[in-house]
């Protein structure tokens, strides 16, 4: 089978989506192999684009109702004039090392982003600073940075030590071949007799077999999971006919799906289901920046600069309509 260059780029990226929610932490994406992902091009909409060719979304000016709300907070960031943000560096569309750079400035992605536009919200310079996933939380309780905005869902456990502000909701997506005749997959009865490809031990492994056994009691077939060691097999395998869709992080799969045009998008399934999972910017509980964060989230989706953000990378199907401080979080296992 040939492969666009696209395709190769695509095959490329193997990621391994470990989603597992363990002891109510759904953990991080890591990027193998060297490949580089093609970057989004700039929009007649774009705010600014970096050198590297990335689009950017940026407020005019701070926000002054956030301003104000984070003198009165008494929070103090822990570097004057600026707000440090951890965030992680691991695949489009979320946070990535765009090719040809290395400054954490230049770390580009839909979290990157948000964590810019709240600082300039706040009128504060954007400082952000690379972590890895396993680090981010002794972090932001030492102190060591003021806000991390990297994909982070909303716990119960993690509400005990930190305060959030939800910017999308978590999904999971199927996704099928582009000129595949499925068309909707939305629960346990659109699967059956289906080859589904599916990380082991991930959430949405947990969510099939659920699915597997609502159809066992109806007498009906079930999904036949299949389980692949990386992505460019799986990418393949959905390409030539041996499976019907795949089901994963709807992020990085609706990045895949726009960058190649290969598959498309036919159901979308909470990340924390049966119940819904926020992700969401966080910081040190008690800290007072949290309210301030909120407004200036809601400042960014009333004013435009969010939506022009989910769309340039592709997850317009994560929107929010606004963000809460401390939603419901997914409960302890």
């Amino acid at each position: 089978m040939a492969i666009s260059k696209k395709q190769g780029i695509a095959l490329g990226i193997a990621v391994v989506a470990v989603a597992a929610i363990v002891g109510g932490i759904i953990t991080a994406v890591s990027l193998n192999g060297s490949a580089t992902a093609a970057e989004p091009g700039p929009t007649e909409t774009s705010a600014n684009v970096s050198a590297s060719g990335i689009h950017w979304v940026h407020l005019d000016s701070s926000v002054p109702a956030a301003v104000e709300a984070l003198k009165k907070s008494g929070f103090t960031p822990i570097e004057p004039g600026k707000l440090t943000v951890a965030i992680g560096a691991f695949v489009p569309p979320l946070s990535y090392q765009p090719e040809g750079t290395s400054a954490a400035t230049d770390v580009a992605g839909t979290e990157p982003n948000i964590g810019s536009l709240i600082a300039e919200a706040l009128g504060l310079e954007y400082n952000p600073v690379v972590v890895a996933w396993a680090d981010w939380p002794l972090g932001i309780q030492s102190g060591k940075y003021d806000l991390i905005a990297s994909n982070v869902t909303v716990t119960e456990e993690r509400k005990e030590l930190y305060d959030f502000a939800s910017y999308r909701v978590d999904q999971l997506g199927f996704y099928v071949k582009s000129d595949s005749a499925i068309t909707s997959i939305a629960g346990s009865d659109d699967i059956s007799g289906l080859k589904i490809i599916v990380g082991s031990g991930t959430n949405q492994e947990k969510v099939l077999l659920a699915w597997n056994a609502e159809l066992e009691k109806k007498g009906k077939a079930p999904a036949e999971l299949v389980y692949y060691d990386d992505h460019a097999a799986a990418t393949l395998a959905i390409q030539s006919g041996r499976a019907d869709a795949t089901f994963g992080p709807n992020a990085t799969s609706a990045w895949g799906a726009r960058e190649t045009g290969d598959t498309k998008l036919v159901g979308l399934v909470s990340g924390g289901w049966p119940l819904t999972a926020n992700i969401a910017a966080a910081t040190k509980k008690g800290n007072g920046l949290i309210e301030p964060v909120q407004i200036a989230l809601n400042a960014i989706i009333d004013g435009g600069q969010y939506d022009e953000l989910l769309k340039t990378w592709g997850l317009e199907g994560e929107r929010v309509d606004k963000s809460e401080v401390n939603p419901q979080g997914l409960p302890k296992s």
